[in-house]
């Protein structure tokens, strides 16, 4: 009795703070507090009711309930906060600027044959195979020759440390890097050094892309070394000396043994490194906003949508976005059931 009585009134609680949150116009920061405690509260009472509920089944059938049940919780967060949004997200694409005229296809046709559009795809290959590739080659030639130095653990916190600012603070820094001004951007005071004349570079087309790449590759290139880095380390010294016993040198070590040894957290690192450049937003959003030919789909989805207001468009832009990266993701899943190390 005592814990149906407990179990309706966590419900109850429940209810009235959804209603207090949803329709109260008290200040925030008690709005906030609310939220917290309601959230983290109603969680730990949702598992006590799951938890009772379950003592009254037998034994053997607990035994096999058990696991759904304080999972599924869990499942059901996922599906509201991610398979809702995604299934919405599809519908808009249907539909027009409004949101209210049915348009078919012709949101995904605006984005495969749209002059604007073209550039952002022509500009997310370009992020996508030189970004990647270049943060996985820097990133491994760094882990395999850092181990080799006296001031390995100086070296490789120096050069992971851009993975501890986010990408909008890296656009920050590099647009100061790359002002027009001599006296400001690093780049054209080098130029300037060797009697050259400053150049605004992030409006020189087209290479102004791969100066966007260049931070990319900049933040990226300490998370490859460090995965790749563990990787190198746990390759079989036993096998390398061997190698070298028999007359191997070092490219050779590199090519017939290391490479291979490693090849599960190469590709683990290359799939998580495209994933991030076929999303990126900040730095192209931050440095340029995506003008003088530097656009890409991330930043075509936000102009479409809060810009233009073509919410049809800028979802038809989001669902791409999403295909794109989801065979990329089952290809990491396999890697991982496979019994691939990172």
């Amino acid at each position: 009795m005592v814990y149906s009585v407990a179990s309706i009134g966590i419900v109850i609680v429940l209810i009235e703070g959804f209603l207090f949150l949803r329709d109260s116009e008290c200040p925030q920061v008690i709005k906030t507090f609310v939220a917290i405690v309601w959230g983290v509260g109603g969680i730990a009472g949702i598992y006590w009711v799951l938890y009772r509920l379950l003592l009254l089944f037998p034994t053997r059938i607990r035994v096999k309930v058990e696991p759904y049940v304080f999972v599924a919780p869990a499942l059901l967060l996922l599906g509201w906060y991610l398979t809702l949004p995604v299934i919405r997200t599809a519908y808009l694409s249907f539909f027009g600027a409004a949101s209210k005229d049915f348009v078919g296809l012709s949101n995904y046709t605006f984005v495969f044959t749209d002059r604007s559009m073209l550039v952002a795809w022509r500009n997310n290959l370009l992020w996508m195979v030189f970004g990647t590739s270049l943060s996985v080659i820097f990133g491994f030639v760094i882990a395999l020759t850092s181990d080799r130095v006296g001031w390995e653990k100086t070296a490789k916190t120096i050069i992971f440390m851009p993975m501890a600012i986010s990408m909008v603070g890296a656009g920050i820094i590099w647009r100061f890097m790359y002002a027009y001004d001599p006296n400001i951007g690093l780049l054209n005071a080098l130029v300037q050094l060797f009697n050259g004349s400053p150049k605004n570079w992030l409006i020189l087309r087209p290479i102004n892309t791969f100066f966007l790449i260049a931070v990319f590759i900049w933040g990226q290139t300490g998370f490859a070394m460090v995965v790749l880095s563990a990787a190198i380390k746990g390759v079989p010294k036993e096998i390398v000396e061997a190698a070298t016993i028999d007359g191997a040198g070092d490219l050779r070590r590199i090519k017939d043994i290391i490479i291979p040894s490693v090849k599960s957290s190469i590709v683990t690192v290359s799939t998580t490194i495209v994933i991030g450049s076929l999303k990126t937003f900040d730095v192209v959003f931050t440095m340029t906003q995506g003008l003088d030919g530097t656009e890409v789909l991330a930043s075509q989805q936000y102009k479409q949508m809060f810009r233009y207001f073509n919410y049809g468009r800028g979802a038809a832009i989001a669902m791409i976005i999403f295909l794109a990266v989801i065979p990329v993701i089952i290809y990491n899943i396999r890697q991982f059931q496979k019994g691939g190390n990172i």
